[in-house]
């Protein structure tokens, strides 16, 4: 396994100008984190005609650095920048008006590249400039924001200038040898592309002395402005090959089948509560208090299968950044482990299935109660820029008090770990095929519109006992059917909540619910939309059929008789 390896070279001076109004900075945290949030680098120039440019600069890199990491690792690296430049640029913004009272008070450009994996993700507003020198070849892979007006340069945009911002963001594949620039415009105008690539390339094992040199150059080339250069370039890039990454996976190994009584790591096995064909759930007493608890196992069976391994440990990662009180709650490891498992809180009650069976066409308010507070767990996870991926109602239990809790999250996607580089392909179906969104089965990607579509399955379970489009989507079959209306199968159905559970399990994700929220609401509400008159042949089919081929065989009796 190779790790991220660079050589960073910084120089920043004031130039021709009395104070320096630019800032910079770079940070590689240490493991996990530099894994799951990659390495940071920002520039950022104060505005000169700004009331306080210097303090802009300094809030600009300031913040981000210390703001990224402080963002959920399972939020992509997209998200967690655009949050964080949004509410730094609405406090830059606030800031400039009530303090100096001005449009112009707190205004800096910004440049910010975050490297994870193997992958630079780039964000921009202004007119800082990121270069990159990749096998002799220089680029500027960013787009200066300003105009030409009057015979002067004006800024288009600019980090607190507005409150509505807007950002430039592009994605880079990287490879060992790139080296990054990032200058301020006090540099790159003076300078001649040409030149920035030489100095860089003549330099390439001093970044610090190029970083110099770029500045120097620009000075004597009559630059007066202040003069801002960083650099850094890629020896190595985090990569595991097949077998280090299968050795880190299975560094502790599968327990064996536990029977009552046994005590592993001082919890003591009380009964098995499930077994399936990849992994055993037991529930478990903590010797240490007497609490009790669950205890999920993967079955041995699977001890050579990666993806497998990788995704048991990605479900106890994932439950442990999850809060809700409709999620089941992964309890934080306080010991020592001998081998590979899991606990959690243990929850008393019947799964969503069971209960279904229990309660065939629940009460319309008891309908509503129930699928929110799903639709409550599924929140925790988008919240957390994490897509269910499997949710059944065999995945979800009702405690005994009537509460509704998620309890098993093993296919998750997490957005942020989706940016790491594996040896395993992860692209793989996964989910049960009665609920899986159509975009999977088509050999796609989800996003949280393919919850909203298991979740309006389960729906329509509850309302009719029947499935959507009255047989389980194949792939092949996914052109041919149709939704099939609730209301014929349960007559105290409105025409609008049909609607909108029609809506919620559209084969088309353009056609679903964007949100939860949404979805939500016209189960509360009747959406105008949906109590226009529905055509007969969508209401009920069958009727419509049954009355044609009566109208045709007394079309045909008239015809014989009139012979």
């Amino acid at each position: 396994m190779s790790k991220l390896e660079i050589s960073v070279g910084q120089f920043s001076d004031a130039g021709a100008k009395p104070a320096n109004e630019d800032s910079i900075g770079l940070h590689v945290p240490d493991e996990p984190m530099l894994t799951n949030k990659g390495m940071v680098a920002v520039i950022a120039d104060g505005m000169s005609a700004a009331a306080d440019g210097a303090k802009a600069s300094q809030v600009c890199v300031h913040n981000f650095l210390t703001d990224y990491f402080s963002t959920p690792d399972s939020w992509s690296v997209k998200t967690s920048a655009l949050k964080i430049l949004s509410a730094l640029n609405r406090w830059l913004y606030g800031q400039g008006h009530s303090v100096y009272g001005s449009s112009t008070g707190l205004v800096s450009t910004l440049s910010a590249l975050v490297l994870k994996s193997s992958s630079a993700h780039i964000f921009h507003v202004g007119d800082t400039r990121i270069f990159l020198l990749r096998d002799g070849d220089l680029q500027t892979i960013t787009r200066d924001h300003r105009t030409h007006t009057g015979g002067r340069d004006f800024l288009t945009r600019a980090m607190g200038i507005e409150l509505a911002l807007e950002v430039d963001h592009q994605v880079v594949a990287v490879q060992p040898g790139d080296t990054f620039l990032m200058t301020t415009d006090g540099v790159h105008e003076w300078i001649p592309d040409r030149d920035i690539k030489k100095i860089l390339i003549d330099l390439a094992d001093d970044l610090i002395g190029a970083c110099r040199s770029l500045a120097q150059t620009a000075r004597r080339n009559g630059s007066n402005d202040n003069l801002t250069a960083q650099a850094f370039t890629v020896h190595a890039l985090p990569v595991q090959d097949e077998e280090s990454y299968f050795n880190e996976l299975t560094a502790l190994p599968f327990p064996p089948l536990l029977e009552a009584g046994q005590i592993l790591d001082g919890y003591r096995v009380i009964r098995e509560i499930h077994a399936a064909k990849r992994t055993q759930v037991y529930l478990v007493v903590d010797e240490s208090n007497g609490e009790q608890r669950i205890m999920k196992t993967p079955s041995p069976s699977f001890s050579d299968d990666p993806l497998f391994i990788d995704l048991f440990l990605h479900e106890e990662w994932i439950g442990r950044r999850l809060n809700s009180p409709h999620i089941m709650k992964v309890i934080e490891p306080d010991r020592p482990r001998q081998c590979l498992y899991f606990i959690a809180e243990y929850i008393e009650g019947q799964t969503f299935r069971q209960w279904m069976d229990d309660n065939p066409q629940p009460s319309l308010q008891k309908f509503r109660e129930l699928i929110g507070e799903i639709a409550t767990g599924l929140r925790a996870f988008q919240r957390m820029e994490m897509i269910h991926q499997d949710l059944k109602p065999e995945n979800i239990m009702v405690t005994t008090d009537g509460t509704i809790k998620i309890i098993d999250f093993g296919s998750a996607k997490v957005a942020g770990l989706s940016e790491i580089d594996t040896p395993v392909d992860k692209d793989v179906l996964l989910g049960t095929e009665r609920y899986t969104a159509p975009e999977y089965l088509r050999g796609g990607t989800g996003d949280s519109r393919a919850d909203i579509f298991s979740l309006g399955v389960i729906a329509y379970e509850m309302l009719t006992g029947k499935l959507p489009f009255g047989t389980v989507l194949t792939p092949r079959n996914l052109n041919r059917v149709n939704y099939q209306s609730a209301m014929q199968l349960n007559t105290e159905l409105p025409l609008w909540m049909d609607g909108a559970v029609a809506k919620a399990v559209a084969i088309d994700p353009k056609q679903r619910y964007e949100v939860l929220s949404e979805f939500l609401h016209d189960l509360n509400k009747p959406n105008p939309d949906f109590n226009a008159t529905q055509p007969l042949l969508q209401r009920n089919p069958l009727a419509v059929w049954r009355g044609l081929s009566i109208v045709l065989a007394i079309l045909l009796v008239i015809s014989l008789v009139t012979r």
